[in-house]
Formats: structure tokens, C-alpha cells, sequence
């Protein structure tokens, strides 16, 4: 999909000099031009315009023309312009305010709804789900992130086209839990057709997939980076046993290493076959025992919630 900007123009030099007087009962066709006023506006690129005033020589009232892109709003039309272009792109309407803020043009989230109303009287039919009425994708990538907005952390989920990188929208969310999550993915992925979601290996996410029906792939970068992390902290230990939790449950150190390093293998491969071996690999670490409350988790339990996890993910990883 490819889709063309054009946005209103501010042109302060442009301004058409009126046709008939605007105040209701006259029908005045001459005027003059009484003077040159200046008008601050809030644009992304002018701060000040000239308006003129002009005299109808008819009913002698003056009343402002102003230059094109601009009205008797404080804000620009390139501005709301570009408040309804970003709301139709998938931006909440807090979004959109927040994204013009950074821009250096502040449109509070209460006018941004007001704009986008406006226009949507003038423009029959014209609803978000319609930028991307021609979407559709197999395979649905959503991720949630936190900005920092005046000193408080601010959740964004983000949702694209896991196939071609193409961004459907970017929404603020008022949390990370699985309600909220399902209640955000569950209508785009409707809109666009969905049949996959990719997403990290977050437990709220294996929920949404499997509340909605929906296949679930897990980022595969995501896991393998996160793995070889706990594959070299976890290696460092067990091959001193240095709690004994592995002599107890009768796992040589040797052994240990032996299948960190297979459990790095498995990870780089990710063949559906191997499932099997994941398993086999969690049950020789089956007798770890859990830590009581207040004490740190053995070498050996912490393994045996490691080959668990990837087992249990497997699945969704392949």
C-alpha cells in the first residue's frame, strides 16, 4: 500500500480578496481594504500571518480574510490536517496529541476529537477502518513498549504487518495486562484477516493468541537472545555445583554444561522434532526441589524451570 500525504498549505502571501459580503442580509459585492492586521497562529512552521480587513461598502461592517491555510482558529488547517491524517494512520486521539506536542504544536486530545468529528460531517464514510480497508495479512506483530510523558510511564502497543514491516497502528493503552491486550489486538485482527500472531514470549500475549483462536509465533531473536544470556549465567554455576543441588538429584556438573550447550543448539535450529528431546531434557532435572520461602533457587531447580519453559515453548517458537 502506498499512501500520498497531502496535507492543507499555510501560504501567507495568498490571500483572495472576497466575492460577497459574509454577514447575513447583505449582498454587498464591494469592499475595501480597511487594514492589515497581524494573527498568531499555531503552525508547525509560521507563527504570525497578516490578515486583511476589509469595509463593505454596502452595510460598512468590516470582517478578516486571512492568507490560505489559515482561519479565524488559532490552529492551522495544516495542523488539523495532520491531526486526522495521524488518527486515521492508528493513532489514539492522546497519541495524536501527544506526537503533534513533540512536533512543537500542541493540540489537547479533546480538540483532536473535535477535529477529526468535524471533518468526518464534511467527508461522508470516512472511518479509520478505511485506510487500511485493503490490508491483509496472515500474520499479526504486536509489541508494547513505555515512553516517559511528564514523569510518568506511559504504555504503547504497537501492531504491523509481520510480513512486510508495515505499521497498522499505535495506540495508547491504559495497561499490559491480557484483558487489556486482547481487548486492543482482537478487532485489528479481525480488520486485516489474522490467522498468526508474533509477538515476544510475554505470558499475556499466549493468552490473547489462544483467547482468540489465533496461531501463536514467538520472536525467535527475542528467545534466542534471552537464552544465551541465561545459558552463560547458568553455565558459570554448574560447572562448580557449587550449592551441591546437582550431585543431589544425581546430575554430574559435566552433564549440566553438556546440556546448556545442547539447549543452545536446540535453540538455533528450532526444529518441531525436537520437542521430544526438550522433554527428556526437563525430566533429568524433574527431582530439583522449589527453594523454601526467603531462600535463593538452586542451580539445579533453576535449570529445571529453563528446559521447562523452552519445552513448554517450543510449540510456539516452531
Amino acid at each position: 500500500m502506498r499512501l500520498h500525504l497531502i496535507l492543507p498549505r499555510v501560504e501567507p502571501t495568498q490571500i483572495t480578496p472576497p466575492a460577497q459580503c459574509p454577514y447575513p442580509g447583505c449582498q454587498g459585492t464591494h469592499f475595501r481594504l480597511h487594514q492589515e492586521v497581524a494573527k498568531s497562529i499555531q503552525d508547525s512552521v509560521y507563527a504570525c500571518v497578516t490578515a486583511h480587513r476589509y469595509e463593505c461598502l454596502r452595510c460598512h461592517r468590516t470582517f478578516r480574510v486571512y492568507p490560505r491555510g489559515v482561519t479565524r482558529d488559532q490552529k492551522s488547517q495544516r495542523v488539523k490536517g495532520l491531526a486526522v491524517l495521524l488518527y486515521l494512520l492508528g493513532l489514539s486521539y492522546g497519541a495524536v496529541s501527544l506526537t503533534l506536542e513533540a512536533l512543537g504544536v500542541y493540540l489537547c486530545k479533546s480538540r483532536v476529537y473535535d477535529t477529526v468529528q468535524a471533518v468526518a460531517k464534511r467527508v461522508p464514510g470516512l472511518k479509520r477502518r478505511e485506510v487500511f480497508e485493503g490490508v491483509r495479512t496472515p500474520a499479526l506483530g504486536s509489541d508494547v513498549t513505555s515512553v516517559k510523558c511528564h514523569g510518568r510511564w506511559l504504555p504503547l502497543g504497537l501492531t504491523v504487518d509481520a510480513l512486510t514491516g508495515l505499521v497498522l497502528s499505535v495506540d495508547e493503552l491504559s495497561g499490559e495486562d491480557a484483558e487489556t491486550l486482547q481487548a486492543w489486538i482482537a478487532p485489528i485482527a479481525e480488520a486485516v484477516g489474522a490467522e498468526v500472531l508474533v509477538t515476544d514470549d510475554a505470558d499475556a500475549f499466549k493468552r490473547v493468541a489462544d483467547e482468540l483462536g489465533l496461531g501463536h509465533q514467538v520472536c525467535k531473536s527475542h528467545v534466542q537472545r534471552n537464552t544465551e544470556s541465561l545459558i552463560e549465567d547458568l553455565r558459570e554455576t554448574a560447572v562448580r555445583d557449587a550449592d551441591g543441588s546437582l550431585a543431589t538429584i544425581g546430575v554430574s556438573p559435566e552433564q549440566a554444561v553438556a546440556d546448556l550447550k545442547r539447549l543452545e543448539e536446540l535453540i538455533r535450529t528450532r526444529q518441531p522434532a525436537q520437542e521430544a528431546e526438550l522433554g527428556m531434557l526437563y525430566r533429568r532435572y524433574l527431582g530439583a526441589a522449589p527453594p523454601a520461602p526467603g531462600e535463593r533457587a538452586s542451580i539445579a531447580y533453576r535449570l529445571r524451570l529453563l528446559f521447562l519453559d523452552r519445552w513448554n515453548l517450543w510449540p510456539r517458537l516452531t
